[in-house]
């Protein structure tokens, strides 16, 4: 009897994910300018940065490493930019509608609103990443699958890590309102030079470049430039971004735990409704 209990609150569980899901799709439906972090700015930026690579390959003297870096670099910053937007703006959606207190009186809980959302985003992400990879292929002839499987767990912590940084601009927004909004975008701004998305961090000013080894982005991107380079999969500096990521995902978890106590013992509902 008890498996049988057990299994009905799983599947209920799935349910209510599902649910969460197909809401943020129809919304999506119903306002296609939400498309536009998954199709204007992809090839904006593969546009911009493309064209930047192919600029200073052509010069006299200058290798194709920087067009690599570039492109590449373009590729995966944009898993961590769609993880992380899509995360956000999908709990911001909640406050923007006013609908984030008919959820708190539903019986789903924190885990499974922010795995449905999640589970979504996975949807943007592959759009948004998919047309980065698709428009440097056909724009400038850049084949990111060529650097071969390590790829793969490159993508996963980065993954990972646009998740955690959401978590910090969730509860930020639970704490201070919908002002703190702004960071949803503003954050990631501040994290990508500091990643060393394009370059080494030695191209950073000396006094930002300890900051910089605190980011899991910093080693993660290092790793793809490894690739690039024809250098292999650096799996120290992959060890150091995935230990940085569940150190830094700990942290988030127990920011946004202590800023919804606040939010719910303050009354800060009240900001939304």
């Amino acid at each position: 009897m008890s498996d049988r209990v057990v299994m009905g609150d799983r599947a209920l569980s799935w349910l209510r994910i599902r649910s969460v899901a197909r809401r943020h799709a129809y919304v999506l439906r119903r306002g296609p300018h939400r498309l536009f972090d998954v199709t204007v700015w992809p090839v904006v930026d593969v546009l911009l940065f493309g064209s930047i690579g192919a600029f200073v390959a052509a010069q006299p003297g200058v290798g194709r490493t920087a067009y690599g870096y570039l492109l590449t670099g373009i590729v995966l910053w944009h898993v961590v930019y769609q993880s992380q937007i899509a995360l956000s703006t999908g709990v911001l959606e909640e406050t923007w509608s006013r609908h984030i207190l008919s959820l708190m009186v539903t019986p789903m809980t924190e885990l499974e609103y922010a795995a449905g959302v999640a589970l979504f985003g996975l949807l943007k992400l592959a759009l948004g990443v998919g047309l980065v990879a698709l428009v440097a292929q056909i724009a400038f002839a850049f084949n990111v699958t060529a650097l071969g499987w390590g790829l793969v767990p490159i993508i996963s912590i980065l993954l990972v890590t646009g998740w955690v940084i959401s978590l910090f601009v969730i509860a930020l927004v639970f704490r201070f309102g919908s002002g703190a909004e702004a960071l949803a975008w503003g954050v990631l701004f501040a994290v990508m030079p500091l990643s060393g998305v394009f370059y080494p961090i030695r191209a950073l000013p000396a006094l930002l470049r300890p900051l910089a080894q605190l980011l899991p982005t910093t080693h993660a991107f290092d790793a793809g430039r490894a690739l690039v380079d024809g250098r292999g999969m650096q799996w120290d500096e992959l060890g150091i971004a995935a230990l940085s990521t569940l150190a830094l995902g700990v942290v988030a978890v127990i920011f946004l735990g202590r800023m919804m106590k606040v939010f719910r013992r303050r009354g800060y509902i009240s900001r939304y409704t």
